[in-house]
């Protein structure tokens, strides 16, 4: 049994990294991907993953496999397309935060007849984002393999990362950012993506219209102030952690991945029981990884191991 399948974008991060003497912007090859960083995410922090996706037959690609392999993220459900491997330039400002452009590539590929229902089948949880359901054969591939999860009682997890530059409007991505919704069991999104897909920016008046719509565990990231929960009714928030930051890329993908992860260690069905006492150690838990990953550069290279967090937590 798989803890945690993640389906979607694996790309290469170009990171901006600082600036030569001359003022020239530097930047380095990192592995990334939303989807890709949660399963290394989670399997860092002591879950069993796998990947579900599309790479070129180009040196990036060979170069992603490997990190997932090196990070015991399973690759069975990793393909080889014809384009080149999707690339994201991520430039970072003096607070650390980050702007993006991309050249998609062979993210876009992935087929619904590639994606494996008896592996999602098999898995605790199917995690999914919305970068593949901007345009592509993928964005079926990625539908099919929620209502595969939803078809066979595995858990839905959802992470609705808002790109403008990959849509060609916002009413384009609110439509198909919506869309997955009734398929979810967990979603994540950030304060910035609250509206777009209920319409407020009030946190609590948001989660509650996502959990009307059948959504069992709402959260909320909230930067530097910590993370926002809906669960059962209640709400309650969890502070974040101080840290110097050196850039904020793959935090967001360390939090839900540790909570994942988390959540899995609870047994077979990760959601069956959990107490608002056992969350707000699950989300305290994440919010710590999340803020080691923001005290390094990168996104995969950045992202702590279980003990790395535990002794941080101590």
């Amino acid at each position: 049994m798989t803890d945690i399948t993640a389906i979607g974008e694996i790309l290469i991060d170009l990171t901006q990294t600082g600036f030569s003497q001359n003022g020239v912007p530097q930047f380095a090859a990192n592995p990334g991907g939303a989807p890709a960083n949660v399963a290394v995410a989670a399997s860092r922090l002591g879950a069993n993953t796998a990947f579900m996706g599309k790479v070129g037959a180009d040196s990036f690609g060979s170069y992603l496999t490997r990190v997932l392999e090196e990070n015991k993220v399973a690759c069975k459900g990793l393909r080889t397309g014809s384009k080149p491997t999707t690339m994201a330039i991520v430039s970072v400002d003096e607070s650390g935060e980050r702007s993006f452009s991309f050249l998609r590539g062979a993210d876009q590929q992935l087929l619904p007849e590639e994606v494996s229902e008896k592996a999602v089948q098999n898995s605790r949880i199917l995690h999914f984002g919305s970068v593949t359901l901007t345009e592509g054969i993928a964005r079926c591939a990625t539908i099919f393999a929620a209502y595969a999860a939803r078809r066979n009682g595995v858990l839905v997890s959802y992470d609705p990362n808002y790109r403008s530059a990959l849509w060609p409007d916002e009413e384009s991505a609110v439509e198909w950012m919506r869309i997955p919704l009734p398929l979810v069991n967990i979603i994540k999104l950030s304060e910035e993506e609250l509206p777009l897909l209920t319409g407020t920016v009030d946190l609590e008046e948001g989660s509650r219209i996502l959990e009307e719509k059948g959504i069992a565990l709402v959260l909320i990231t909230l930067g530097s102030k910590g993370s926002f929960c809906r669960w059962q009714g209640q709400c309650f928030t969890v502070p974040g952690i101080k840290v110097k930051v050196a850039d904020t890329n793959g935090a967001g993908d360390t939090f839900f991945g540790a909570v994942l992860s988390r959540l899995c260690a609870r047994g077979e069905k990760p959601l069956e029981g959990l107490t608002q006492e056992e969350l707000r150690e699950i989300l305290a838990f994440a919010c710590k990884a999340a803020a080691i990953t923001c005290s390094r550069s990168g996104a995969i290279p950045a992202m702590p191991t279980l003990k790395e967090v535990e002794e941080a937590l101590l």
